[in-house]
């Protein structure tokens, strides 16, 4: 990954860490998509406007833009990841030269009144650079539009370790009346998953690693605890900020939210091992950033009684809408996996138990949140909550050609 100053990474986290306490559960949200429009637009507002990006963002305005294409350059360097930053403005608008030149190059397009054929170039921009995951732009061009400042990011990554698909029936919790498509996958890395203690309760966290530089963090909280109060937990943990304990420290017993530290027979001496068990799911969301205006500083920006950036252009603009759409799956192979088929060996004939293992066991079997992020710079570039994970299929899928990821 290109440098990225952990100054950065902190304030970026930190809208992470902000907005999960504002979203609804069963949700995905992407600060690092927000993060450098939002400093853009700082980087040429005046008066209030500016004041209040600049405090959303965390650094003053005019290091705004210079921290954008920090920001930016790191991203596209991440393996698996793709990002770009698009901006189309209106063929009657006339921007600052000076402004336009910070943004990446190529990135400036134009359109005319023809809406639908404009339209039709930005949806086709936002499938094309998700790789068709999300399938329009999630602002819709009017009359009075005069200019679009967009970013994509698209993430993939393989489990260096798949896991085995079978059927999960929860025994107490929300999803306790359902067969879902559960994962499972035993491991001798039992340091993969932890406890940590925060003033709102104990949070488990378990890393998925990628192959490629990108690890999903699963948290499962207390069940009194919020999605937000969860979330923010994980955005500590994978900072390591936050304490936590590791499963090969963890004594017997129950020791964590869906944590369980115990012995169980074994046919041979073995070091103490990790059981996990979780859901395969996807998550799409549309979020409205203005409803949450103060949270992205955008309140003032909307006031359309004035211009609010005038080191953009010299004709008066306003934030008109602010939108985000995201998706993100989670199976057998990665993270995005689109089709999946698990083949499990049976053991021939009957072991002989003689010796005793430790065996540190985890479930996600009620509603949890997930983390993605780089694993050098620590950066969560996607964040989310799951409440509704996809059900076993009657019929076992055939197998694919290959993995659709």
């Amino acid at each position: 990954m290109s440098k990225l100053t952990e100054e950065t990474v902190r304030r970026v986290n930190g809208l992470t860490a902000r907005w999960a306490q504002a979203v609804p559960e069963g949700t995905v949200f992407s600060a690092p998509g927000v993060w450098p429009l939002l400093a853009f637009l700082a980087d040429g507002a005046a008066g209030p406007a500016r004041a209040e990006l600049a405090g959303a963002l965390g650094v003053p305005a005019e290091q705004a833009a210079g921290a954008a294409r920090e920001l930016l350059a790191a991203t596209a360097s991440v393996a698996g990841l793709d990002a770009a930053l698009g901006l189309w403005t209106h063929h009657g608008l006339s921007l600052r030269e000076e402004w336009r030149a910070g943004l990446p190059a190529g990135a400036h397009g134009v359109f005319g009144d023809d809406l639908v054929t404009a339209q039709e170039r930005l949806d086709a921009w936002a499938a094309e650079r998700t790789g068709g995951l999300v399938e329009r732009m999630p602002v819709t061009l009017t009359r009075e539009a005069r200019m679009v400042l967009a970013s994509a990011l698209a993430l993939r990554t393989d489990w260096r370790q798949p896991f085995t698909e079978l059927p999960l029936r929860p025994d107490s919790g929300p999803w306790q009346a359902r067969t879902l498509r559960g994962l499972h996958r035993r491991s001798v890395r039992p340091d993969r998953v932890g406890v940590a203690g925060t003033p709102d309760g104990f949070v488990t966290a378990l890393t998925v690693p990628g192959d490629n530089g990108v690890d999903v963090h699963l948290v499962l909280g207390e069940e009194r605890m919020t999605p937000g109060q969860v979330l923010a937990a994980g955005v500590g943990i994978v900072e390591r900020g936050l304490p936590l304990t590791a499963g090969g420290a963890l004594p017997h017993g129950h020791v964590g939210p869906g944590l369980h530290v115990e012995q169980q027979p074994a046919a041979a001496p073995e070091p103490r091992t990790l059981d996990v068990r979780t859901v395969a799911y996807e998550v799409r969301a549309d979020h409205d950033l203005l409803a949450l205006s103060g949270l992205f500083g955008l309140t003032a920006a909307t006031d359309t009684r004035t211009g609010h950036f005038p080191g953009v252009s010299a004709y008066p603009l306003a934030v008109g809408e602010a939108r985000q759409s995201a998706v993100a799956r989670f199976g057998a192979l990665g993270f995005r996996a689109a089709a999946v088929t698990a083949v499990m060996a049976a053991p021939g004939g009957v072991p002989q138990y003689r010796y005793e293992t430790t065996v540190v066991r985890v479930a996600f079997d009620r509603p949890f949140g997930f983390l993605a992020a780089d694993r050098d710079s620590r950066l969560v570039l996607a964040a989310g909550w799951v409440t509704d994970p996809a059900p076993y299929p009657l019929t076992a899928p055939a197998a694919p050609a290959s993995p659709q990821l």
